[in-house]
């Protein structure tokens, strides 16, 4: 089985006595109520999802991943995961002492150890981490929008999230690689997606399957774009796929309760190292990763494994071109394995394929299964209903 990242997996949630003992003091605490993207951080640093992060970043750690990809101990981490207040909250507490934080209801889900409160450049960190200081990106609109200071320190979790819409495909790291490990999987390659899975998908999950003991389906389900289709949709894509088109017994499907960053060729690498900590041994790397708009080069998100050796991720990336149905050749196919010209070629951009769903027309087979397109025909008329559209 592949180490996790740093060689350890990371447990931040207490036991049942060191919860006791906790909550016998969290009454005496100052406190700060989270959002729901570090609700979400603290969840994934809690079960080992960010391992080897044990809380959220200090100055030093953060610097590094700005400038160098790599936290202070040189280790490969492409992302800063911080924690932000405003001034007047930073003002109010000493380094040393234990912090409460609140989810949204207001419920103590963790303590905060403090080591560090310090400020930041926003700009700096948007320049860095998203390529630009556009507020029209959506992760360079989350810097600008949060607090001027950062709190740093280990987290000690008492009550992680809880997930009653998916909770049947809730798993941890841990229980991921118990799974594969009694499966006898040694190789297994993850798939991560925000958006509805089409043929395109399916032909590059399946050229995976012919070579790899395993396929990981790990759908991100925390928060992503206004416009992107709603996670309870895409779940059911997925289910209704592997019953009717999969090896059951070859793909294993779990939600990934982290938030999108839109980051880009840096994210690129952040997603493999989080499936690498699940257990997975390669990663798909498809077209414009984790991508948004026009900030970023369609392949910029394969070439920055290229700035690493091999070792330094130990999970191996596969890069996929970018495929379509052939009329001539009478499959999937890509401009790799494709002689022919556009016109044979059936693609839709992504807007066209929203109007026809609006329009409840369905898109040609070629290009998604039936099932699947009357599933978000049905999931676009609930979004417009929801918004009074």
């Amino acid at each position: 089985m592949i180490k996790p990242h740093g060689g350890k997996l990371i447990n931040r949630i207490v036991s049942e006595e060191e919860k006791k003992i906790l909550k016998e003091k969290i009454f005496i605490l100052k406190s700060i109520k989270l959002n729901r993207r570090q609700i979400s951080d603290i969840e994934m640093i809690a079960i080992g999802g960010f391992s080897p992060l044990e809380g959220f970043m200090g100055k030093e750690d953060y610097l590094n991943v700005l400038y160098n990809m790599r936290l202070a101990n040189g280790l490969v981490w492409p992302i800063p995961i911080t924690l932000s207040v405003d001034k007047n909250v930073a003002n109010r507490f000493e380094i040393g002492e234990d912090i409460a934080l609140l989810d949204e209801f207001g419920t103590v889900i963790a303590i905060l150890h403090l080591e560090e409160i310090y400020p930041y450049n926003k700009e700096l960190e948007a320049e860095k981490v998203y390529k630009t200081k556009d507020l029209n990106h959506p992760g360079a609109k989350v810097v600008f929008s949060q607090g001027d200071f950062l709190l740093s320190g280990k987290i000690s979790v008492i009550e992680k999230p809880k997930h009653t819409e998916f909770s049947e495909y809730y798993l941890t790291p841990e229980e991921t690689r118990r799974i594969f490990t009694e499966k006898g999987w040694k190789t297994i390659v993850g798939f991560q997606t925000r958006n509805p899975i089409h043929r395109a998908h399916e032909y590059i999950q399946k050229c995976a399957l012919e070579i790899f003991d395993g396929l990981f389906l790990h759908p991100i389900v925390g928060e992503t774009k206004s416009d992107d289709i709603p996670a309870d949709i895409r779940m059911k894509c997925y289910e209704v796929l592997i019953e009717k088109y999969y090896p059951k017994d070859r793909v294993i499907l779990a939600i990934n309760p982290a938030y999108m960053r839109y980051a880009g060729p840096r994210e690129a690498i952040f997603h493999a190292i989080v499936r690498k900590n699940y257990g997975c041994t390669h990663f798909i790397v498809g077209r414009d990763h984790a991508g948004v708009g026009n900030y970023y080069g369609s392949y910029d998100a394969q070439r920055i494994f290229l700035e690493f050796k091999p070792e330094e991720l130990d999970i191996v990336p596969l890069f996929f071109e970018h495929t379509f149905y052939c009329k001539k050749c009478g499959n999937m196919a890509s401009y790799k394995t494709c002689p022919h010209g556009q016109e044979d070629r059936i693609t839709l951009s992504g807007t066209k394929v929203r109007q026809m769903l609006q329009d409840e027309e369905i898109p040609p087979l070629e290009f998604t299964r039936p099932e699947i397109a009357k599933i978000l025909i049905e999931g676009m008329k609930r979004k417009f209903r929801e918004y009074n559209i």
